[in-house]
């Protein structure tokens, strides 16, 4: 591939991302749909082992991501839903017992939590219950003081990459388009750990 067709691919690509000079991954990131409840630290658990009392119990998702359960030890958590991660519980339990049953329920959400900084009345981590867009959060954080420039806001997110590192992406949101519905971005729902930042 040479230089002027390299360029003309670039331009191309540009373009696909929309005229607003935001990467479409981006794009895609902040307007994908919310799945499944994703656990985290300090979300209590109900991990019932049927037919098994004394493997049963209740956990609580430790800050490093790992729940302990008997015979099994330490097991990764965070990041899974609570059928992925009774699927792995059982997957363990077959070295000591002939087709586990076993089911996880979450008992209490603690591990959603947003952040809002900057100009907004009452800035802080939030910790949340329920699914919440940005502009329910603006809302929460008692809306914009006189100096906030509401269409200059950004929120950062952690995303994982393919290779098990974070990258941190920047996803900008004007507040204008949100309330219009005509921007690029709609009022997506937030993620644990995101931070909306309003200058």
């Amino acid at each position: 591939m040479n230089r002027i067709t390299t360029i003309a691919v670039t331009i191309l690509l540009i373009a696909a991302g929309g005229c607003s000079g935001t990467p479409k991954v981006v794009l895609e990131e902040a307007n994908r749909p919310a799945k499944d409840f994703l656990l985290g630290p300090e979300d209590v658990l109900e991990v019932v082992v049927w037919r098994n009392q004394e493997l049963s119990r209740q956990v609580i998702v430790r800050p490093d991501g790992m729940i302990s359960m008997p015979l099994i030890g330490d097991v990764p958590a965070s990041g899974l839903t609570a059928n992925e991660l009774a699927y792995e519980i059982s997957q363990r339990l077959k070295t000591f017992k002939e087709h586990p049953t076993v089911s996880v329920s979450v008992k209490e959400v603690n591990s959603y939590i947003v952040y809002l900084l900057g100009e907004v009345s009452k800035p802080g981590k939030y910790q949340l219950k329920s699914y919440t867009t940005v502009l329910q959060a603006i809302a929460m954080a008692g809306g914009f003081t006189p100096f906030a420039s509401k269409n200059r806001m950004h929120v950062l997110r952690n995303s994982p990459n393919g290779g098990g590192t974070i990258h941190e992406m920047r996803i900008p949101v004007k507040y204008d388009e949100l309330v219009s519905g005509t921007g690029t971005v709609d009022n997506f729902y937030l993620r644990s750990g995101d931070t909306i930042v309003v200058p």
